[in-house]
């Protein structure tokens, strides 16, 4: 029998957990493993508005996280996929392959809005991020002025850690819709005391149609100044999965079966904020809470499959939505599985151990990975999952 190949593309939460239970559960079969990534540094994206507030964080190699399990690792962009011949270009190499793992992810989009791409700042990437953190720097010593655009978890976990850190600056977090809107009424309202306290202005309701140099254009002509803006509104996926002719929805994620298989490539899975995955409940969203255990799937669906056994559908619900409001503070909504806010909650302390717990937990369970088969998944969804997919 031929060596089997393996290429994992990306290497975030989603393709570092693969390709460490690969290697793992593939050690004593002739397989080849090999991952792509840009970066030889393992980016942990949880953590981005650390690096953007100027805190300094742990350097993560991934080819000291995969020491010892075999995988060879290439550095380089990924620039085409070749599904007829089965193969990946990374620069100037060619990368064979029979089973490729699509794990690229996604990215904060700046292009809906004009002047966002030339003039705000984004976490996408720690370079990004720690360009922020000069930019910040310098309108922190003038008492200048901040804005985060968008209200998502990202966009709230950014502004209470710059303001936090900086606490001379004036912060504003800029959202269409009330902050933490997924939310329940309890912990939403703590957030919002919590920024409140933390001098963090909120302005709602209305569209941004401009990012100025120095102001943010608001629909109704009203400009607030901005000495350095940071967008987390909206993301994108890469175009490589489109562009190579694997069926993809309409904002490009890759369409996969209940087993996270391409419908159109069966030689391919894709996982993670890459992957278009509907669950009897609904349609999965992309965090690292649900990206974790597609991965956990795939790498164990892949090794039925090369034992010849029948493949099983993929089931998760959702658990929590873990927010830190700077380091001494923050607050978890628990959910039932469709992300909907359950009863209960926590702040405070304990809410800052839970969150740091959970930002923890990724990089550990690549280290144990490479040993034993950990499960990255806290819940998978009981009944929910098993209703037929919508």
């Amino acid at each position: 029998m031929n060596t089997h190949r393996i290429v994992v593309l990306g290497a975030g939460y989603t393709g570092m957990m693969a390709t460490a239970r690969l290697a793992h559960r593939t050690r004593r079969m002739d397989v080849r493993i090999t991952l792509v990534n840009p970066s030889p540094r393992f980016t942990e994206r949880l953590r981005m508005h650390q690096i953007a507030s100027g805190q300094e964080l742990a350097d993560h190699r991934i080819e000291d996280l995969l020491a010892g399990t075999g995988v060879t690792f290439v550095q380089g962009f990924a620039s085409a996929i070749d599904p007829d011949t089965r193969e990946v270009t990374v620069g100037d190499r060619v990368l064979p392959y029979d089973t490729l793992v699509y794990a690229l992810g996604s990215a904060t989009d700046t292009s809906k809005v004009p002047g966002a791409d030339d003039h705000a700042f984004t976490l996408n990437g720690i370079g990004n991020a720690a360009r922020f953190a000069d930019r910040l720097a310098e309108v922190a010593a003038a008492g200048g002025t901040v804005t985060v655009s968008g209200g998502g978890l990202t966009g709230i976990e950014a502004a209470a850690e710059i303001a936090e850190s900086h606490p001379g600056l004036n912060v504003t977090l800029i959202s269409l819709t009330e902050p933490a809107a997924m939310m329940g009424a309890k912990a939403r309202a703590y957030l919002l005391r919590s920024l409140d306290r933390l001098g963090v202005t909120l302005k709602t309701g209305e569209r941004i149609t401009k990012v100025l140099p120095d102001a943010i254009e608001m629909e109704g002509g009203e400009l607030v100044p901005s000495d350095a803006s940071l967008w987390t509104a909206g993301v994108k996926v890469s175009p490589l999965a489109a562009g190579a002719g694997l069926a993809v929805d309409g904002r490009g994620l890759v369409v996969v079966d209940a087993t996270l298989r391409s419908v159109s490539h069966p030689d391919v899975f894709a996982i993670g904020d890459a992957a278009a995955v509907r669950l009897g409940w609904g349609e999965v969203h992309g965090t690292c809470q649900s990206g974790m255990p597609t991965a956990v799937h795939v790498a164990d669906a892949i090794v039925r499959r090369l034992r010849g056994r029948k493949d099983r559908p993929f089931r998760f619900g959702y658990f929590h939505q873990p927010v830190s409001l700077g380091r001494k503070d923050g607050v978890i909504q628990f959910t039932h599985a469709d992300d909907t806010p359950g009863r209960f909650h926590i702040t405070g302390r304990w809410a800052v151990m839970y969150k740091e717990m959970v930002s923890g937990s990724p990089v550990k369970f690549f280290r144990l990975s490479k040993w034993v088969n950990v499960s990255a998944t806290i819940t998978k969804g009981g009944r929910a999952t098993r209703r037929p997919v919508m």
